[in-house]
């Protein structure tokens, strides 16, 4: 009898680093073709596939949904085809597995989020996928997907079915048994006025609630320090440079500027590049600066700009279009979300004028907020005497981590940080 293959955690993550898996798309005895997508695992605020590394069936499944997994772990083992009675054959259409192809290693995507595309057949659906729509009573085409190509995954059939759950429930009156029937301990609590849509958490969601939860209750006090900002300076430059920049490669925006003035402030305050440990501060000599990005049906990620201390205006804006872009379209790795030491929210690009606190990426020491930029009038001395201009300005926010630095520090830190944008190229 051959030697079963081993289905293992991807091991490029950082050690210590938590992951999770979310769910199996196949189940034992089930008739697997190398390549194809068989496990979902959650780390770092990104979803990744773990591909089937051969052709067979999935025999033994050694870590179940829910369980925290360790890079490199043994998730399960399949059966090569062939090897045994009960192996099946790929169906007819796949390509045959080409010699040595049982020993490749697993191969691993971020999954991107993604519309259904109309008329699916039921061959591209996970047994799992199929038996909830059955359950549900839904087609596949009533289901928005979010998984890798358009894929439907558990959680879009949970989701859709909340959906039409609540929908049918409000078309009808409630039966006292079901009005009783509640999630917690206790007496049953009032009932809520009109209808009720209960929307499942995602793995993603639920694991940023715990990450904020951990950082601003149980591990930093967090204290806050605002600042105001005048980008007159900044928006010349931009309009100056940005054709050129669009020429060479790169779209610049004012995020570009916030890294660049970021990496000075470090540079004057470098406590706010660092991380608290029971012994000793830990300071970082490189900047690898996260970026707070909003992907929908993902929540916030921050993947990191490395190195930025190293980085010219230039390289800056190039390398934030590059990891904005691969973030919103679902091609970010674990590599890219991991390893920051600062991070930057722009939080007005949706409206917002000021946040506080933003709670700190730990186990980093401080994050940069940036609020919405709008025309402000405000009052300036020319020639001795005081004059109200009109001017583009936005709230700037460090929220550091109180362990690390106190007020004194944190104020240099902005005024640096302001200083930098206010006189900018200077």
């Amino acid at each position: 009898m051959s030697t079963p293959i081993e289905i293992r955690a991807p091991a490029e993550q950082t050690e210590g680093t938590r992951s999770q898996l979310l769910r199996w798309l196949k189940q034992p005895g089930d008739a697997v073709i190398e390549n194809e997508p068989l496990i979902e695992i959650e780390t770092d605020k990104v979803t990744v596939e773990v591909a089937a590394p051969a052709t067979g069936v999935l025999r033994e499944i050694l870590k179940h949904e829910q369980d925290e997994i360790a890079p490199g772990e043994l998730l399960g083992r399949i059966e090569a085809a062939g090897a045994g009675a009960g192996a099946a054959a790929p169906p007819p259409h796949t390509p045959a597995t080409a010699p040595g192809a049982a020993a490749a290693s697993v191969g691993v995507r971020v999954i991107a989020p993604a519309n259904a595309a109309p008329g699916r057949r039921t061959s591209e659906l996970s047994p799992a996928v199929r038996r909830l729509l059955a359950e549900h009573g839904l087609t596949a085409d009533a289901v928005r997907a979010s998984g890798s190509g358009g894929r439907i995954t558990v959680e879009d059939v949970l989701a859709a079915a909340a959906g039409t759950s609540a929908a049918a429930k409000s078309a009808r009156p409630r039966a006292p048994a079901e009005a009783a029937n509640q999630d917690v301990a206790g007496p049953p609590a009032p009932a809520p006025q009109g209808a009720v849509r209960r929307v499942p958490h995602t793995a993603v969601r639920k694991r940023i609630a715990e990450h904020m939860v951990q950082s601003l209750l149980h591990t930093a006090p967090h204290v806050t320090a605002v600042f105001e900002a005048d980008l007159s300076a900044v928006l010349q430059d931009r309009a100056r440079q940005r054709d050129d920049f669009a020429r060479r490669g790169a779209s610049l925006t004012l995020t570009a500027y916030f890294v660049q003035a970021a990496v000075a402030a470090i540079r004057a305050v470098p406590e706010a590049n660092s991380r608290w440990t029971d012994t000793a501060l830990e300071i970082y000599d490189s900047i690898h600066v996260g970026v707070g990005t909003a992907v929908e049906g993902s929540g916030l990620v921050a993947p990191v700009l490395r190195d930025a201390q190293a980085l010219d205006l230039f390289a800056t804006a190039r390398g934030l279009e590059d990891l904005v872009t691969r973030a919103r379209t679902g091609k970010l790795t674990p590599a890219d979300v991991r390893g920051g030491t600062f991070t930057i929210s722009n939080h007005g690009v949706s409206g917002s004028l000021l946040a506080a606190p933003i709670i700190i990426n730990q186990p980093q020491a401080a994050i940069l907020g940036v609020g919405k930029l709008e025309k402000r009038a405000v009052v300036v001395e020319e020639a001795g005497e005081a004059k109200i201009v009109v001017r583009p300005r936005c709230y700037v926010t460090l929220t550091l981590d109180h362990r690390v630095m106190d007020g004194d520090q944190a104020n240099h830190f902005m005024r640096v940080l302001v200083q930098r944008l206010n006189d900018w190229p200077a």
